[in-house]
């Protein structure tokens, strides 16, 4: 006798209980629903700008490029999160699932593109999103061969990747603490304030750490969503006052921002296409998990054929918005875990509040204004809030390795993949005399470590 897929889901999956004041279908009154969005943009904001405001920091981008960058890096996270939201046939998870810009792919890019000083601002930003418009495509085949992938990236290479992405991220967060690259430039005998590792820099990146640390700890909800752009603020305002911040240049911005796909064009380079690649690859897993997690505080499936077809869908949706950023001059996007739990402090899983959220967010992309404060902001003051956000990525990762069984050969695999992964971050010129190809795509830590874990996981035959 056959059954229906609904049927079958009873089956698989008892009642739940859930203490939601709205499920996954319900659509709360407008008020409501409007101020669930604004915390869920609180959480969301300064994750979605960080990636393209280091990306330009650390590629020396203008001030103008920086602000359009992270407007358009608004545009496409609304855009992303209606499509995840909504759910467009088999596009999406239909769940109240947030995405924004990814920090997975921060090393990697920079990585690939900061050593090309003779290339043109416009030229490295061509290959940069023509790369991530090529390499997207592989989200979109893991969704289709999930249950064969998942044999290969187990639980313990996907927390090795993730801590690598961390502990990869926090140099970048070290540098911008100390001043940023520019600022290594500076002869401390012209300009001792603003040079690299200065007490001020150092202080100014202190204060913002220390600062959201603190406001992080009260027990005000409230407060700890918005602790992280508190923090921001609370720099933004010393670094006014020491008289680091030029207001001037936002005359440069315009009134409204207007989209212009391909506004750098199209290019292709294979090494950073590699690297790319892996970490879609790896971004696959942590989607999966991330809407495993929004599943079960929904009090939705987390087995059977509809909770798969949610997963293929979310992760399929990860791949497409993906090229659609690049499109939209922007870096690939991701799922944010952080909602999940957002969604359990408010008691809100209604996926039309992701409607909302979409709708804020495409409203702020329009006004470069918004860009063109954080493109000026003082590298250290971004850096005092990324070490710890960048920290907390590494943190996870942790976690994630933890909570498997750590036997004699995951001990094998751990050892091998930081050692490879930490060692190429540690000394890059250990590949110095490699091809360029080889140079390029080993460059990163992230790209070493994952590779090596992919291998030595299926070598030494790692089983879940």
């Amino acid at each position: 006798m056959e059954i229906t897929e609904k049927e079958a889901d009873k089956i698989i999956q008892p009642i739940r209980k859930t203490d939601l004041l709205y499920q996954i279908e319900d659509k709360p009154p407008f008020q409501e629903s409007i101020f669930a969005a604004l915390q869920h943009l609180l959480a969301i904001f300064v994750a979605i700008i960080t990636p393209p405001l280091i990306i330009s920091k650390a590629l020396n981008f203008t001030a103008e490029t920086t602000g359009f960058l992270v407007s358009m890096a608004l545009l496409a996270s609304g855009i992303s999160t209606f499509i995840q939201c909504k759910r467009i046939g088999p596009v999406g998870c239909g769940l109240l699932c947030v995405q924004g810009t990814s920090f997975s792919f921060i090393g990697a890019l920079t990585a690939s593109f900061a050593s090309r000083g003779d290339m043109a601002e416009t030229a490295i930003l061509a290959c940069i999103f023509g790369v991530c418009i090529a390499a997207s495509p592989v989200e979109m085949i893991v969704s289709r061969l999930l249950k064969y992938t998942r044999s290969i990236i187990t639980p313990l290479v996907s927390g090795i990747v993730v801590t690598m992405i961390g502990l990869s991220l926090v140099k970048v967060a070290i540098v911008s603490c100390g001043g940023g690259f520019g600022s290594m430039a500076i002869d401390p005998a012209q300009d001792a304030a603003r040079s690299f590792g200065s007490m001020q820099n150092l202080g100014l990146a202190a204060l913002v750490l220390i600062s959201i640390l603190i406001l992080n700890s009260i027990k005000n909800k409230y407060i700890r969503m918005s602790s992280i752009i508190i923090g921001l603020i609370i720099g933004y305002v010393a670094a006014w006052l020491m008289g680091w911040v030029d207001f001037s240049q936002m005359g440069d911005f315009g009134s409204i921002t207007i989209p212009q796909p391909l506004k750098y064009g199209l290019d292709f380079d294979f090494s950073a296409f590699i690297a790319v690649a892996l970490i879609y690859f790896i971004t696959s897993i942590e989607a999966y998990g991330d809407i495993t997690a929004n599943s079960m505080i929904g009090g939705e499936p987390i087995e059977g054929p509809k909770f798969m077809k949610r997963v293929q869908g979310g992760i399929l949706a990860d791949g497409i918005n993906s090229a659609i950023a690049g499109i939209f001059n922007s870096f690939p996007n991701s799922i944010f875990a952080q909602n999940n739990g957002l969604i359990q402090l408010t008691g809100v899983a209604s996926r039309y509040i992701g409607y909302y959220i979409a709708a804020l967010l495409i409203i702020l992309s329009a006004f470069p204004f918004v860009g063109g404060v954080f493109s000026i902001m003082p590298e250290p003051v971004l850096g005092g809030a990324t070490l710890l956000m960048f920290g907390t990525v590494a943190a996870s990762g942790i976690r994630i390795i933890a909570s498997q069984n750590i036997d004699r050969k995951a001990i094998l695999v751990l050892a091998v993949s930081f050692a490879c992964g930490l060692g190429v971050e540690l000394v890059p010129d250990i590949l110095s005399r490699m091809p360029d190809t080889i140079s390029r795509i080993f460059s990163s830590g992230i790209t070493t470590g994952g590779v090596v874990a992919i291998i030595a996981n299926v070598a030494i035959r790692i089983k879940e």
